[in-house]
Parts: C-alpha cells; structure tokens; sequence
C-alpha cells in the first residue's frame, strides 16, 4: 500500500505558485478547480489573492467558489483584507466581499456595514449588504437596521424589491413600525412594496409575484388605511 507523502517546503512552494498562477488562468474550468484546491488545503499565501480574484471574476460559480474557499482560512486572516474590500471603489470587490463576510459570519464585520453600504448606489451591492446585515446585525440593532432598510423600499426592479423585503421578514416583527410609516410615504412606489412587505411578514410562504399585485390593488382602492382593517 503507498502511503501518503507529506509536502516538503520546496513542494509546497510549488503548489502555493501553482494555486496563484491557476486562479489567474483563461479558462474558468481551471479557476474553479484552482479555487476548490485552495480551500481544500487551506494557506495564508492564498488569502490576498482569492480575495483579490473575487473583485474581478467574471464567472458566479467560480466567484462562490473563491468564497467557499476563503471561509476555509481562519478568520484572523481573512476579516481584515475583506473589511478593507468592502471599502473598494470597485462594486464587485464590494459585493463579493460582502457576500464571503456573512457566509463566514463573524459579528466583528458588524460595524463594517455602514449605511453607505446599505444605501450603495449600485443594485447588487445594496442587495449584498441587506443580506450580510441580517445576518451578522448584533442582538438589540434590528429597529435601528430596519429603519435604515426602509428608506430603500420602492427602489429597482423586482428582484432588488424582492431582496430587501426578503431582508426586511428576515428580522420579524422589528419591522412593523417601519413598514407601516412607509405605507402612508407620499410615494406610490414605497407604499407598494410596504404593503408587499407587510404580506410576506404575515405569510413568508407568499408568492412574491401575488404580494406586489394585491398590494397595487390595496393601494389603488383603498391605501394604506383599508390595508389596517
């Protein structure tokens, strides 16, 4: 039977360079199986430059991948190079950032989100930082985190509206006050998705498609007040 053969220094520096080379590679086959080595035998060499690909990786899947293998590293090496990347001028950098924090789910990354991030002008940012924030907001912040979420009811697509009411259950009946100021906002938009909120909190099982309908339907036959009867 052979038995297993431990790397010698000079082996290992051989594969650390073959890991930074194969995330570099054209061809994502090779970046994913790269990023999977990487957290499969898990080196402090790797973390700058798993961090560093996730600003720039075209593919998602191969992106997850990165994530999966930097929560693979202790947190002591990795909580402060993603906290510098959430501060990034690139969005990408900011979201995959994000997103590696609340899978790693260290509550130290609480006071890195901000509410610029909360508020980033950029769709998939925002939507990371929602995400991030339900997950690591400490015991005792939910009102103050659902009153800054609410300022964001109304804006972008479906999908943008479907995240942050997503978010917005996600903390329970912390919510309420918010949602129902925001029911009464002079904006048709807010007051739609405050209502569709509202819906979802009481049946989260809810179609999101169904939630947003009746909610336009409330708000054009009756508003906000026939929604409190």
């Amino acid at each position: 039977m052979t038995m297993p053969r431990h790397d010698t220094g000079a082996d290992a520096e051989t594969n650390t360079a073959r890991v930074l080379r194969g995330l570099e590679d054209s061809r994502p086959t090779v970046r994913l199986r790269t990023a999977m080595a990487a957290g499969t035998t898990p080196d402090p060499r790797f973390v700058d430059k798993l961090v560093e690909r996730c600003a720039v990786e075209p593919e998602f899947f191969v992106r997850d991948m990165l994530t999966w293998a930097l929560t693979r590293h202790p947190v002591s090496m990795t909580l402060p190079v993603l906290l510098r990347e959430v501060r990034s001028e690139r969005a990408r950098a900011r979201s995959q950032a994000l997103h590696t924090l609340s899978k790693i789910g260290d509550r130290q990354a609480w006071p890195a989100i901000t509410r610029t991030l909360l508020t980033d002008a950029d769709d998939e940012v925002a939507r990371t930082a929602w995400r991030a924030a339900v997950v690591l907001v400490p015991e005792g912040e939910e009102p103050a985190l659902a009153t800054v979420l609410a300022t964001q009811l109304g804006r972008g697509g479906r999908e943008t509206r479907l995240s942050l009411s997503r978010a917005l259950v996600a903390l329970g009946e912390v919510i309420v006050p918010a949602l129902r100021s925001a029911t009464m906002a002079p904006d048709r938009g807010v007051r739609t998705h405050a209502l569709a909120t509202q819906r979802l909190l009481r049946d989260p099982d809810a179609g999101s498609g169904f939630a947003i309908e009746e909610a336009k339907r409330v708000a054009v036959l009756g508003g906000p007040g026939q929604e409190e009867r």
